[in-house]
């Protein structure tokens, strides 16, 4: 990252930000939404609300600013939906990033290929992944349509299916792990202690390494135009 300008898209709090400033970048932006009335839910979220609309909406980047004070940081947060990166209006990165993002979104490569606009170098793509659809169908991209109106959450790709969305937007993919777990978070809903619920963990503690959201990452390098 020494030297090197970078973007964190969908940056949340900032932890891939922040990250990539401690490891030396030149400058680092960071984009995201601060209405979650513009964010890419179904319209009935949007009109009725749900609970995770008032744990989400405390206060929009509230984390994001608290983290930056106490850090001194000098990353520039700017309020930018990932649909509309444009190197008119942010420039170009030579380091691209973007975690646990793309399942919020209706158009996932739309997105992929609005971050490619702005890429000029190395892209790093890490998703949460289908651990069922990993195993059953490896070499076959495929997703699942989520239950948006509860999880938030629209599409839920395969390992190869996240692969190929990157692929789909023009990025070439250098290398890429292993499926992994991202720990449960304290207002993660409860996994319960049924066997089916038991069963599904020793699964993810098998295949992934520890109990947590699947996932999967890759790098990628931005092709030749």
């Amino acid at each position: 990252m020494r030297g090197k300008r970078c973007l964190d898209v969908g940056t949340f709090d900032g932890q891939l930000a922040f990250e990539l400033e401690r490891r030396g970048a030149r400058e680092v932006v960071a984009t995201d939404i601060d209405r979650y009335d513009r964010l890419d839910w179904p319209e009935r979220t949007k009109t009725e609300g749900t609970d995770l609309i008032g744990f989400f909406a405390a206060e929009p980047g509230r984390g994001f600013r608290i983290a930056k004070d106490e850090l001194g940081s000098r990353v520039e947060r700017v309020e930018l939906s990932v649909y509309d990166l444009d190197p008119a209006a942010v420039g170009s990165f030579d380091v691209v990033v973007c975690g646990s993002l793309l399942l919020h979104l209706r158009d996932p490569v739309a997105a992929l290929e609005a971050i490619r606009r702005v890429c000029t170098g190395s892209f790093m793509s890490a998703e949460q992944v289908d651990l069922r659809l990993s195993l059953m169908a490896p070499r076959t991209p495929v997703a699942r349509f989520s239950e948006p109106y509860e999880l938030l959450h629209w599409w839920e790709p395969n390992r190869i299916g996240h692969r190929r969305m990157v692929e789909a937007a023009d990025f070439e993919v250098e290398r890429s792990t292993r499926l992994y777990s991202v720990p449960f978070g304290s207002a993660h809903p409860p996994r319960g202690r049924a066997p089916r619920s038991l069963a599904r963990a020793l699964a993810r503690r098998v295949l992934t390494g520890s109990d947590g959201v699947p996932h999967a990452a890759l790098l990628a390098r931005a092709g030749a135009r």
